[in-house]
């Protein structure tokens, strides 16, 4: 069979930014935008940027920059438009209409990425809970979505209120279904953490993209995905590692992000508990990033969410070989204490530091909560 290539997709990206944000942030919050396009597969081939006490409520950027970036549309012929904010569904339904192009806002971006990214059952059923309940108020204008569920099967040329009336049914009952499959996986999920009793659990935390898997791999030994690309790992990952023969397990899990969608962050509690129930948090922070103390406090505002914010955590600042001296001195980087260590798994720098501190952390854990597991080696 010959494999036909895909053809190269192209889209356009779309901020509305307040007026008191600087144009060096909101340049940062539209690379990370391309980033995310690029993930599913749409590069892109202009920015557009407004600045807006408020964005409109019927098209959310005002008329003269959607002129804009609609002659840009029609003369490039340009299929994706993307906004790095939620959309109302009116908004959506709107800009559709006007743009004759497939309009995406932050949510469904994120939720495309995790539906190609999800390889386990749970994490399936998790993303596609996530997904209706996104579009359930949206059916008006997400019928290619739809019909994608459907088979593409159906004819019509317009949707009647009937039909939205039954669609809007038929996806109530998928939510209901998904969520009694969900609550299933969830519990035999909860009785397998539970026959870990008697072993520390270590779990790795970060914004996405930061290097969790690269850790995870060089900690426990073992090949687990990893890549420079955002969400590599949205399914939950546990494995035993033994340092100085005292075993402790450690579990890699979604990454964070700015405006990660309520409802991702809803279905992926049961995926979450591998980190609220874990006795250490590795929280891993990619140190070279421009924007690495706003990503810290994204994931620490993310664990209060999950109520994982009072954990004893350790930061990895890693991706430490990608700073320059003079950054490195203001990092002080060869220091290394119980808080915090640079790190770089790359060239594994600190790495036998980092393995050392990890170790006594878990050790001193181990002896204190399971007194009675001295050997343990359950999993």
């Amino acid at each position: 069979m010959i494999e036909t290539k895909k053809e190269q997709e192209f889209g356009v990206l779309v901020t509305v930014a307040p007026k008191f944000q600087s144009d060096e942030k909101t340049e940062e919050y539209l690379d990370e935008l391309e980033f995310l396009s690029r993930t599913i597969g749409i590069e892109t081939l202009k920015k557009f940027t407004q600045k807006l006490e408020h964005p409109e409520p019927g098209t959310f950027v005002g008329r003269g920059k959607l002129q804009e970036i609609k002659e840009f549309v029609q003369a490039k012929k340009i299929k994706n438009v993307i906004f790095d904010d939620d959309l109302s569904p009116s908004q959506m339904r709107n800009l559709e209409r006007e743009l004759k192009a497939t309009i995406y806002d932050r949510s469904l971006l994120i939720l495309e990425i995790f539906l190609k990214r999800a390889q386990t059952n749970q994490a399936k059923t998790q993303v596609e809970l996530a997904r209706y309940q996104y579009l359930l108020p949206r059916l008006t204008r997400m019928w290619t979505h739809l019909e994608r569920q459907r088979g593409g099967t159906s004819t019509r040329g317009g949707a009647g209120e009937k039909e939205i009336e039954t669609d809007r049914r038929n996806i109530r009952n998928q939510i209901n279904v998904l969520r009694k499959k969900l609550d299933k996986i969830e519990t035999q999920a909860a009785t397998r953490r539970k026959s870990r009793d008697g072993v520390v659990r270590v779990a790795l935390v970060g914004y996405t993209n930061a290097g969790k898997s690269s850790i995870m791999r060089l900690i426990s030994k073992e090949k687990v995905y990893a890549k420079d690309e955002l969400f590599a790992t949205v399914d939950s990952t546990v494995r035993k590692v033994v340092i100085d023969r005292v075993p402790f397990l450690l579990s890699d899990t979604v990454g964070f992000i700015r405006k990660l969608p309520h409802n991702l962050i809803e279905s992926f509690k049961s995926t979450l508990m591998e980190v609220k129930e874990a006795d250490i948090l590795l929280h891993v922070i990619d140190v070279s990033n421009p924007a690495f103390e706003d990503h810290i406090e994204i994931v620490e505002k993310t664990l209060e969410e999950i109520d994982a914010a009072s954990i004893p955590t350790i930061k990895v600042f890693n991706k430490a070989d990608k700073l320059d001296e003079d950054q490195k001195l203001e990092h002080h980087i060869d220091i290394v204490n119980k808080d915090s260590i640079y790190i770089s798994a790359k060239t594994k720098y600190h790495l036998h530091e980092f393995r050392e501190l990890l170790g006594k952390e878990t050790s001193a854990l181990h002896f204190k909560i399971y007194p009675n597991y001295l050997d343990a080696q359950t999993y």
